[in-house]
């Protein structure tokens, strides 16, 4: 018995096999399969190319162009924790305006030991990435220093570095932290607490920053500080039990996540506190379904997608002009107010008499 099978499955298809079906030089199809240059070339003539090309089944081969002329318009995402609701929005921004100038994304999640994440780092570099976008970076970190040193286009999003010499996109941490001790004042809090994020990174030494200044411009000296050693839930389980444990007088917490503030629900369930009756709670990122908690977290919603697209600006720019001084994009955020923030307990009973 015998067998047929599809020989282009085979063998790879040639751009001279291309220009051979659509009936035009091969110079004219590389044109059209450069998002760059495909504007250069006529509407129909385009059409012809892009539709001789799927139907012979071509796939550019990305590594050799690369080779031939320095660039593979690939991008490597690098993620700290790509379980975390925050990033998927980021990633998206970042695809989003990567792909209307023809790159693409490659994404590796970075995390465990140092040595572990500068073998991910070189893997990527294998791969001939373009530039990378960092969302891991600690205030100093060796991995950032490196790509400054050997000339790698690197854009930091959502996080910084002390010394400033990186590209970064951020939210503007000072503000969110005012906001957030404005509307506690407001309900008449004076015992509020901030959960705070570790501070090797920059996002959580910024937010306990900006809650340390907005307490003192509002004059509240009952403010306390715990660390939650990771912005996680289960760090911010652990932060709001030695805070409960040391400081029973609190009657509002901000936390410095989400994450952290899903930890302070645990907590809260386990303790029979009541939400917002006993202690208002605020988190910080505003991640898919904290509205659909019980219940639900005010929070301070972050742009991050729109994070994303300017980050991929910010590393197209760093791609073209490589020794342009980096800029530092801050984004605006926005109180959301929900259920889980309410007057304290006293001031709402007196305007119940």
């Amino acid at each position: 018995m015998t067998t047929t099978s599809d020989t282009r499955g085979a063998r790879r298809i040639t751009i001279r096999e291309v220009a051979a079906a659509s009936a035009v030089n091969i110079s004219t199809v590389s044109r059209v399969l450069n998002p760059a240059t495909r504007h250069l070339i006529g509407d129909e003539v385009v059409h012809r190319v892009l539709a001789a090309a799927k139907s012979l089944g071509y796939r550019q081969n990305r590594l050799a162009a690369a080779l031939r002329g320095g660039r593979s318009r690939v991008i490597g995402v690098c993620l700290p924790d790509i379980e975390n609701p925050v990033f998927p929005p980021i990633v998206c921004g970042i695809e989003e305006a990567l792909a209307a100038e023809g790159y693409g994304v490659l994404i590796s999640n970075i995390a465990g030991k140092p040595k572990d994440q500068e073998r991910l780092i070189e893997q990527m570099l294998e791969r001939q990435v373009d530039g990378l976008v960092l969302a891991t970076a600690a205030r100093q970190d060796p991995l950032v220093q490196r790509c400054l040193r050997d000339g790698i286009a690197v854009v930091l999003v959502n996080r910084g570095i002390d010394c400033g010499q990186a590209p970064e996109v951020v939210n503007d941490d000072f503000l969110s932290m005012r906001l957030a001790v404005d509307h506690l004042v407001r309900l008449g809090h004076t015992r509020i607490a901030h959960l705070a994020g570790p501070a090797r990174l920059a996002t959580g030494l910024s937010r306990l920053q900006g809650f340390q200044i907005a307490a003192q411009q509002h004059g509240v000296t009952g403010s306390v500080v715990v660390e939650a050693a990771e912005f996680t839930r289960e760090a911010g389980r652990a932060a709001c039990e030695q805070l409960l444990d040391a400081h029973r007088d609190v009657t509002a917490i901000i936390a410095a996540n989400d994450l952290i503030a899903l930890g302070c629900y645990d907590v809260f369930a386990a303790r029979r506190i009541a939400c917002p009756g006993a202690i208002s709670l605020i988190g910080h990122n505003d991640m898919l379904l904290v509205d659909m908690l019980n219940p639900p977290l005010t929070t301070l919603r972050i742009q991050h997608r729109e994070m994303g697209r300017q980050a991929a600006r910010l590393l197209l720019g760093r791609i073209a002009t490589p020794d342009a001084s980096p800029l530092r994009v801050t984004l605006p955020p926005e109180l959301m107010i929900r259920g889980s923030t309410a007057a304290p307990r006293a001031i709402a009973s007196s305007h119940k008499r």
